[in-house]
C-alpha cells in the first residue's frame, strides 16, 4: 500500500478516493474518523490519507490526482443550479442534489 494523497478535510480525501475507484484503482481512506480528534492531537496528524492498495497503482493514481486537482484551480466555483449550492470549481455534480453543473 501507499500514501498518495491527503486532506484536511474527509470530503476532500473521500471525493479523491472516488475519482480513483472510478478510474479502476482500489484504494482506501485512513483517519477517516480521526479527524474528530484534531486539537487533542496534531492537525496533520489527523488529515484523512488516500492510500492505493497495490504499489503498483501509485504513478497513475498521482497521475489521476493532479489532473483533478491542477483542474479545480482553474476557474470560479459555481452555484448548483437546482439547489442553489455553492461548489468548487472541481465538481462537475452537485453533490447535494446530483445535478450537473450547467
Amino acid at each position: 500500500m501507499k500514501r498518495v494523497f491527503f486532506a484536511s478535510d474527509p470530503a476532500a480525501a473521500g471525493f479523491i478516493q472516488g475519482v480513483l475507484e472510478n478510474e479502476g484503482i482500489q484504494c482506501m481512506v485512513k483517519n477517516r474518523l480521526l479527524f474528530g480528534a484534531s486539537g487533542e492531537l496534531p492537525p496533520t496528524e489527523c488529515w484523512p490519507e488516500v492510500w492505493v492498495m497495490e504499489d503498483g497503482d501509485e504513478d497513475r493514481a498521482r497521475e489521476i490526482i493532479e489532473a483533478v486537482t491542477a483542474a479545480g484551480d482553474e476557474g470560479p466555483g459555481w452555484t448548483c443550479p437546482g439547489c442553489g449550492e455553492q461548489l468548487e470549481p472541481v465538481f462537475t455534480q452537485c453533490w447535494n442534489c446530483g445535478r450537473e453543473r450547467g
